[in-house]
């Protein structure tokens, strides 16, 4: 872990300072923890809206991604909805600023990794746990530069998988990795010609327990009907049957 000047102390520091809305604590057993990949953000207005009617919090992991609006979603542009989202009490992980998929590991112990966007994007690039570490913390001094809020202590790899390498590194800059339970894969990354928002709702509606982890994105350039509007049913049907929702700040495994 590093001194006081690190990620971890960075985030603490933050989180301490900034005053967040908190919502009432799931009774023991209950929780699930909705988190949310930024994406392309263009149903990012919609989401936030839904969740602020459920009065739902949730653990965004943020990179800098294109959105429909022709910028980046760690622009200054969206400065405003970070600082709604801010105030609203979520919680805030790193994606990998450049959104940066791990490849492999060479002979050394040297990872290979490839931005998607960036002044890199798409060349494969060599890195060690130092270069993991600075491309985590370039999430945190954003997110501070637009809304005076560092991160928490939590990061997600693009795709979900990173080389042990990197796990080790992120640890040791103060960061813990958090995937999605297998429940938890809301499906809005697939085909909605094959995977329709009804077909998706009713096997997360079925499938989810207490404990999990659920995983979805701000917006996907991909799906050609939008999963945005499937939240709103999801987090209705989920409170149904006695569940609740918190940020990764309450899981057992994260709580700081």
């Amino acid at each position: 872990m590093r001194a006081a000047g690190g990620a971890l102390a960075l985030a603490l520091v933050a989180a301490s300072s900034v005053p967040e809305a908190r919502a009432a604590a799931c009774a023991p057993g209950s929780a699930v923890y909705l988190t949310l990949d930024t994406g392309n953000m263009r149903e990012a207005e919609r989401i936030a809206g839904i969740l602020k009617r459920h009065e739902v919090k949730v653990t965004f992991f943020l990179a800098s991604e294109t959105t429909p609006n022709g910028d980046r979603s760690l622009d200054d542009g969206w400065a405003g909805y970070w600082r709604e989202r801010v105030a609203e009490g979520h919680a805030f992980g790193s994606h990998t600023f450049d959104h940066v998929y791990f490849r492999g590991v060479d002979a050394d112990g040297t990872m290979t990794v490839r931005p998607q966007f960036g002044p890199n994007a798409g060349r494969t690039l060599r890195w060690d746990g130092r270069a993991v570490c600075a491309e985590l913390d370039r999430v945190g001094a954003r997110l501070r530069e637009l809304t005076g809020r560092g991160l928490d202590p939590l990061w997600r790899a693009p795709g979900g998988k990173a080389p042990p390498q990197a796990m080790a590194a992120a640890r040791g800059c103060g960061y813990a990795h958090v995937h999605w339970s297998p429940a938890g894969f809301l499906g809005d990354e697939l085909p909605s010609e094959k995977f329709p928002n009804e077909r998706l709702l009713k096997q997360a509606l079925a499938d989810i327990r207490a404990g999990d982890i659920l995983m979805a994105h701000l917006g996907i350039w991909s799906r050609r009907d939008p999963y945005a509007p499937t939240l709103d049913p999801l987090i209705a049907g989920l409170k149904a049957r006695g569940l609740c929702f918190a940020t990764l700040r309450e899981h057992p495994a994260y709580r700081r």
